[in-house]
């Protein structure tokens, strides 16, 4: 589907975005929208305001010139927050066609200038384009291969800053790591701060797409694989990362993609 670019500025009355916010369905992300909010009663509070508060202070205030790439935008909340510091472009992509009507509407209101695109995370190397920040934000999980779309976004879609969320699961603790193990060795499994990534087979928290949840460590681990370096953390389970050139990953990487190709 092609992009899609929303800039009027709404006259909707407060009866008319609440009427529309209704016909809309549930939403995840609670939004102001002409003073009227979107999810007030969303179960884990003012959401995603209270992990906002935490994320602003490590994304630059002026982000004139730069181009975003919101990647799982939902209802827009984070696209929107980028475009008001702004962010020259700003793309929001989705695979649910619900959250892009949402994520559209909330532009529609605030009049703020954002594309819209109906795509998955491993379709982003279509765009053929690398953004200058982008955002991960609550997708991982989501996903039936989650490090082939790390490894995707590093090469193909990220030139410089990466934003990352997951949901995570089991131990909080890191373990320090050897590179390398003799196959007897097996108590390191064991540890609770040893990288592990919880399958789920059918549904968790009545959401059939939580498919593969990481405890800390292996979240972590995730990012430096696929080519990123932790620099910060907004908070327990939200990295700041930056792309790093790894000629091992990427000739790794294109040896994959060339086997998949030819599958």
């Amino acid at each position: 589907m092609g992009g899609e670019q929303l800039t009027t500025a709404s006259s909707l009355t407060r009866v008319d975005v609440e009427t529309r916010i209704r016909q809309l369905g549930k939403w995840f992300h609670n939004l102001d929208l002409n003073g009227v909010q979107t999810a007030p009663d969303h179960f884990l509070g003012d959401y995603p305001n209270i992990k906002w508060a935490k994320l602003q202070n490590f994304i630059p205030t002026n982000l004139r010139g730069k181009s975003v790439l919101d990647i799982g935008c939902n209802g827009g909340f984070y696209s929107l927050q980028m475009k008001r510091r702004g962010a020259e472009r700003v793309v929001a992509i989705d695979s649910d066609p619900d959250y892009l009507e949402q994520a559209r509407f909330a532009a529609e209101v605030t009049g703020l200038e954002i594309e819209f695109r109906e795509m998955s995370a491993f379709e982003t190397p279509s765009l053929k384009e690398q953004f200058d920040l982008v955002l991960f934000m609550g997708v991982l999980y989501h996903l039936r291969y989650p490090l082939l779309a790390l490894d995707l976004l590093a090469e193909y879609v990220v030139k410089d800053r990466f934003i990352f969320q997951s949901l995570t699961r089991g131990s909080d603790e890191v373990a320090l790591l050897e590179d390398d193990y003799p196959f007897a060795e097996t108590a390191i499994f064991n540890q609770p701060g040893f990288p592990l990534l919880h399958f789920v087979e059918k549904s968790y928290s009545l959401d059939p797409t939580n498919w593969w949840i990481p405890n800390r460590a292996c979240a972590e681990a995730m990012l430096r694989t696929a080519g990123f370096e932790i620099e910060a953390n907004a908070d327990a389970d939200t990295y700041i990362c930056k792309r790093v050139n790894n000629d091992e990953r990427r000739k790794y990487l294109a040896e994959l993609l060339g086997s998949t190709r030819k599958l």
